[in-house]
């Protein structure tokens, strides 16, 4: 857990930020990534008492997987994954050094494989890509808890 401290007017107000980042280099590096992803929506259950549904606990691993493999296959240099809370969702988000957006496929069911972004954009309420000074970022959100009136990715039906 991050901790910030701003306010206006002399007050300081104090924002808990639920956040995990960290750096991977090597493609046994992708497994280090599952598990950062895992023990960070352990603890933000344990700890912080926010729900986090075995399904939640799954996609957000899946989706570290497959962004983490790509950043790692099509860029050169170490990526950078940040976790966040952000409402009811833990927002995913890969840094890489490569500026060239990713090539979204349309689906396939006949390709044998490079079905990554389509896995990650099916299962995520939202998909972004923003280019950076250096490189790019990827972000996905994930919803933490399953919604009785909504489908697998969290929206609403």
């Amino acid at each position: 857990m991050e901790q910030t401290a701003g306010g206006e007017g002399g007050q300081s107000q104090v924002e808990d930020l639920v956040s995990v980042s960290g750096a991977f280099e090597g493609s046994e590096d992708i497994a280090v990534a599952r598990d950062l992803a895992r023990s960070f929506l352990t603890d933000v259950q344990a700890v912080h008492g926010l729900p986090v549904s075995g399904r939640a606990m799954g996609m957000v691993q899946l989706v570290v997987s497959e962004l983490v493999t790509n950043a790692r296959k099509y860029a050169p240099g170490p990526c950078l994954l940040t976790l966040e809370v952000d409402g009811g969702a833990v927002k995913v988000t890969v840094w890489d050094s490569n500026p060239t957006p990713p090539a979204i496929l349309a689906p396939d069911p006949m390709r044998i494989g490079q079905h990554g972004l389509e896995i990650v954009m099916a299962v995520g309420q939202s998909f972004t890509v923003h280019r950076e000074p250096v490189g790019k970022r990827i972000t996905t959100a994930i919803a933490l808890a399953d919604d009785p009136g909504g489908d697998v990715t969290g929206r609403r039906l």
